[in-house]
């Protein structure tokens, strides 16, 4: 029965571990001047937030349960529902460069 709850518990970690790194892999492909025209904080910021988030996730620091465990799924949710889309509707040849 533990061995299910454990494994369980490292499925979610992990899940949290990669969602992490997309919302950093996604960050890092799109256009610094596409943050501030969508109204958004910094790419700069948001890679800071995002790296420290992911390295909480590969030291173990990150578990699920745990307070940084939320703040990294925070963090990453965050980026992904509502920076993402607000930066990505931002085109390459806009105003920002």
């Amino acid at each position: 029965m533990f061995f299910l709850g454990g494994g369980l518990i490292l499925l979610i970690d992990l899940g949290l571990l990669v969602l992490t790194g997309w919302a950093l892999v996604d960050a890092l492909t799109r256009p610094a001047p596409a943050f501030v025209a969508a109204g958004k904080l910094t790419k700069p910021i948001w890679l800071a937030i995002l790296g420290v988030a992911l390295l909480l996730c590969l030291v173990g620091a990150a578990r699920i349960f745990g307070l940084f465990g939320a703040a990294v799924a925070v963090a990453a949710i965050v980026y992904l529902v509502d920076v993402r889309p607000a930066v990505r509707e931002m085109r390459p040849g806009g105003p920002w460069g």
